[in-house]
């Protein structure tokens, strides 16, 4: 292990660590960055900004203190969340055409990454994208993706 920690991917023997630097990898090898340089920062700009969020989540989720994390909590969702979420709503108005996706209207590693964060955000309140239609559209969307569909119906569902 490089850095002493996972994730860690292997290719050619050589070993790649840090989780976005791995997604970053991936979704170029897999067509999913984004086309071109300026698709691929738009993508990247989207992404950040999810883990941006993700990132303040992370510390409420992961408080100890039951007490404390309920007032976290409460405080996430009514300031940050809804904050974060428009920033996700005014990319996708500046990058997605129109469309279903973030970016230039073809899925990129931004809509996954975007329903990743979801996921636990919805764990801990059910309500939250109520009030942002486009991006329950963007999960049903990343859903109906075939492979996607089918992995996220026999996925093992693992802590956070």
């Amino acid at each position: 292990m490089p850095l002493g920690q996972l994730p860690v991917l292997e290719v050619d023997s050589v070993k790649l660590p840090q989780s976005t630097s791995i997604a970053r990898f991936l979704a170029k090898e897999f067509q999913l960055a984004g086309k071109g340089h300026f698709g691929q920062a738009k993508v990247d700009a989207v992404v950040d900004t999810i883990n941006e969020a993700f990132r303040k989540f992370s510390s409420v989720y992961l408080e100890p203190n039951e007490a404390k994390k309920k007032e976290l909590m409460k405080n996430f969702f009514v300031e940050d969340s809804p904050k974060y979420l428009q920033y996700l709503e005014t990319l996708r108005k500046s990058y997605g055409n129109g469309g279903p996706f973030f970016v230039e209207n073809n899925l990129t590693w931004a809509d996954l990454s975007l329903h990743v964060l979801s996921d636990y955000l919805l764990e801990a309140n059910r309500d939250c994208l109520n009030n942002f239609p486009w991006l329950k559209q963007n999960r049903a969307e990343v859903e109906k993706q075939p492979k996607i569909g089918e992995y996220l119906k026999t996925r093992p569902i693992t802590p956070f």
